[in-house]
């Protein structure tokens, strides 16, 4: 068990935690979850002894441990995989460093013996003589094969590093789990990996995570970060989101009856506070008033951006045909004869492990780049807007100030209508003037989308607009995107956000191409599709 004693935190003066007393408890799984800027992240390094609060204290039954993702990619170049996922287990690895040293002296002693013999017991206890077999399991669970086992860290790319990392966490079978957004950069194979995994760990986890679906399917409580405090709800995420929506509703009502009721009694004060005969009662109401002025209604700090995507017009008969596309990119070849055509209200989702792949097909549908071999057509009624997974060549540079920089991509030029649409993404006031290079991820991402609304278009192809987004912006990406009438093209991380948009999916595989209409889950548990796609990994 691990719980936190009257924690505060403050930074430069500013009180980000004050006074949080929970509890974190064997056999649950608890989502750690707030609005961008709350202490997520901090609560967990302070949970991990990482960071040390203000005031209070963290306290954990003696005894237990506790593991951590670690998001420092570098700081297991020089090991392999194998080595780095068991270097999880600190302890176990010092035993097998110092039965190493004792076998191999030359004046092995009595002494040494006796010790040993310890060093064996405590290696049994530990269950060393598996150890390597479990982190080989792990590996080969998240989708890191064999071949990359043996391998530098050094040599692998970033997505593989994070499965690598995430395996050195899970190797030990911790007491206490601490994730930090486990799901970045795992392709949705190791994530519904990591989901079993987590629904059968019998222990502690406590994850900060974007990811809906995954918060949904493996939390048995959320932690809400809001104005300070922390909160605990029983239930996953939908659960939380549903309460607080109803909680949000009533207090409104709330305060709109004590308008009324503050309304009627300054106005009773007003005509006969002059008025002896009635001057007690008068005075009666304005302790009323008082009373109701003084209520504290706190807002949550979570601010909702409206995202609603309008096409200047319908879309007709032909959308798009794509036949024999062909492109090499990164010394491979990415798009192999990729054939397909889009009708009118498709919303599709692209999917397959090979990113690469997605981005530069939406490129080239996008005009960015021109395919080796084959074509496509778009229909004439078709207008398009593409959000690329990458924005910075949109921000880099660039010496204009927010309201200058949506400013481009509007009809109506008045400071205004841009105002407006900076405002419906959570920008306002003086944050219109900052300048556009300097913006953050999440930041950057609320703009491309202002410039998508403000397109007009009937076609939007979006590769994986949710990235750097908080969990705010992405469900009302995702409102946005279900409502949105005209063609999309889209891929994502977000299972969510997958499931509940896509009426159609397009896998791309090494030199195939699987199409099926449906839903992403249907298409997940398809019997073809899976044939396919293990005969198409086989291939490879």
């Amino acid at each position: 068990m691990i719980s936190a004693q009257g924690v505060s935190l403050q930074f430069g003066g500013r009180p980000l935690f004050q006074n949080v007393d929970i509890q974190f408890t064997p056999g649950n799984c608890y989502g750690l979850i707030g609005a961008n800027g709350t202490g997520k992240s901090t609560f967990l390094r302070i949970l991990s002894g990482e960071l040390e609060p203000s005031r209070g204290e963290v306290v954990v039954t003696p005894g237990e441990r506790v593991a951590v993702l670690r998001q420092d990619h570098y700081a297991f170049d020089e090991y392999t995989a194998l080595e780095t996922v068991m270097l999880g287990y600190p302890r176990l690895c010092e035993v097998m460093k110092r039965k190493e040293v004792l076998y191999a002296k030359a004046d092995f002693n009595d002494a040494d013996g006796l010790l040993l013999a310890e060093l064996e017991g405590e290696f049994a206890e530990m269950d060393g003589w598996n150890a390597e077999p479990d982190a080989e399991k792990l590996l080969n669970g998240l989708g890191v094969d064999g071949e990359a086992h043996a391998k530098k860290m050094a040599e692998l790319d970033g997505p593989v590093k994070v499965k690598v990392l995430l395996a050195q966490a899970l190797f030990a079978k911790p007491d206490i789990l601490l994730l930090d957004e486990p799901t970045n950069n795992l392709d949705i194979y190791a994530i519904k990996w990591l989901e079993e995994f987590l629904l059968d760990f019998p222990n502690t986890v406590i994850v900060v995570s974007h990811d809906r679906h995954f918060l949904n399917k493996v939390c048995t409580h959320i932690v809400d970060i809001d104005y300070g405090k922390i909160r605990l709800y029983v239930g996953n995420y939908d659960f939380w989101y549903e309460y607080t929506q109803l909680a949000l509703r009533q207090e409104k009502d709330k305060r709109k009856l004590n308008e009324q009721k503050i309304k009627e009694l300054q106005e009773f004060i007003q005509r006969f506070s002059a008025n002896a005969s009635k001057s007690r009662q008068a005075t009666s109401r304005k302790k009323m008033l008082d009373n109701l002025q003084m209520d504290n209604f706190a807002p949550s700090s979570r601010r909702y951006p409206f995202i609603h995507f309008k096409p200047e017009r319908e879309i007709g008969n032909e959308a798009l045909s794509v036949s024999g596309l062909c492109k090499s990119a990164g010394g491979r070849k990415v798009l192999d004869d990729v054939s397909f055509v889009v009708l009118p209200g498709d919303k599709i989702a692209f999917a397959g492990e090979d990113e690469l792949a997605r981005t530069t097909l939406f490129q080239i549908l996008a005009g960015e780049l021109e395919p080796d071999e084959g074509g496509f057509k778009w229909g004439v009624t078709t207008k398009r807007a593409y959000m690329p997974s990458d924005n910075s060549a949109y921000f880099n540079g660039v010496e204009l100030s927010l309201l200058d920089w949506l400013r481009q991509y509007s009809k109506d030029q008045h400071e205004t209508t841009i105002r407006g649409w900076l405002g419906r993404l959570l920008f306002s006031g003086d944050e219109a003037l900052k300048q556009a290079r300097v913006l953050s991820g999440g930041e950057r991402g609320r703009c491309m989308l202002a410039r998508l609304m403000l397109s007009g278009a009937n076609v939007l192809i979006l590769d994986e607009p949710t990235n750097h987004l908080d969990l705010e912006a992405i469900t009302a990406l995702n409102e946005g995107m279900c409502e949105f009438p005209g063609v999309m093209l889209f891929t994502s991380h977000d299972h969510q956000l997958m499931q509940s948009v896509a009426n159609r999916v397009i896998e791309l595989l090494p030199g195939a191409l699987t199409d099926r209409r449906g839903s992403y889950d249907e298409y997940l548990e398809d019997p073809e599709a899976l044939r396919r796609r293990e005969a198409a990994r086989l291939h490879t």
